[in-house]
């Protein structure tokens, strides 16, 4: 079981809140660093100051500031960016990192930061997931493209004319691309169509595990023969005894029973049960919501007390 660490900027960090944890991170024996792709804070509970910070600028600056540990995003928002424009920098990053990008790729769903800063919002998820395929095909295309030849795309939403299809990330033939989400036909499809990672965010083991068994599925009935991974996003607050869980539940404005219930919560022998559970319905990697990036001893005490238990 790989343990990943990942973090909501938005939530209010600055870019150094951001590096401190990407250097815990790696000293620490994590497999990888991921952060969410939002421009607005969610909830009452903060105020998302000083405001969010971009995540393919971030994660250009963690490239070139950490050397072991991977990078990627949960999930990059296909409403935000033209997709060749997003091809060109996810290259430019996975070289920047030395071959250590992941592209976690979604339709995008939250329509008030889209007005907050300009971005348009497509009315219909219908029409939100039609741009998000075409953007998969886009992407992996141009990635997929020979150096020398050129890219071609007549689809309803974009158009590309002899693209030159440069630059190519360092990964071979491209960085890992992972789809999430609980959808229960089209999601499964685009996964086994374009995904080597399928990941199931905040969902209970039960949920998670079905939703695990409609994307294998629908790899089956897409008679693919690379492989699929599986992976869960789960908020993380770990303590010593009952005191710190408390304590750390409430400096993340929720309930401890309730993280229980729905997260990662408790003392790490109840952690490594949970994530036992994950494991056994076909989960590979972990992914850690860490909500209070200033706790640097929370990513401690899980290196220490719960990652042994789960070699």
């Amino acid at each position: 079981m790989r343990l990943r660490i990942f973090l909501e900027p938005q939530q209010g960090a600055t870019y150094e809140d951001q590096l401190a944890v990407a250097k815990a991170t790696e000293a620490l024996g994590f497999d990888a660093l991921f952060r969410s792709d939002h421009y607005l804070h969610m909830g009452d509970h903060v105020t998302g100051l000083p405001g969010p910070t971009d995540a393919w600028i971030t994660l250009a600056g963690l490239a070139r500031e950490t050397s072991r540990i991977r990078l990627g995003t949960l999930m990059t928002a296909a409403t935000f960016r033209h997709p060749g424009p997003l091809a060109i920098a996810v290259a430019q990053v996975d070289r920047m990192s030395g071959g250590r990008v992941e592209f976690g790729f979604g339709a995008g769903w939250f329509e008030d930061e889209h007005s907050a800063y300009g971005i348009p919002f497509p009315l219909t998820a219908r029409e939100r997931f039609d741009r998000y395929e075409e953007q998969l095909d886009i992407i992996t295309g141009l990635w997929a493209t020979e150096p020398g030849d050129t890219f071609r795309y007549e689809g309803k939403h974009y158009r590309l004319s002899e693209g030159p299809a440069l630059p190519k990330p360092q990964q071979s033939p491209r960085p890992p691309v992972l789809i999430g989400g609980t959808g229960l036909r089209r999601t499964p499809r685009l996964a086994a169509t374009f995904a080597d990672e399928y990941n199931v965010p905040f969902a209970s083991v039960e949920e998670t595990s079905a939703a695990f068994d409609r994307t294998r599925q629908a790899v089956a009935a897409a008679e693919r023969e690379r492989p699929m991974a599986y992976s869960a996003a789960q908020v993380l607050c770990v303590g010593r005894d009952e005191a710190q869980v408390a304590e750390r539940a409430g400096r993340i404005g929720r309930e401890v029973d309730e993280l229980r219930r729905n997260g990662l919560a408790g003392t790490p022998d109840e952690l490594v049960d949970k994530i036992g559970r994950f494991a056994e319905i076909g989960a590979e990697c972990m992914y850690l919501q860490v909500l209070d990036m200033a706790d640097l001893d929370h990513l401690e005490l899980v290196a220490a007390k719960v990652a042994p238990q789960l070699d």
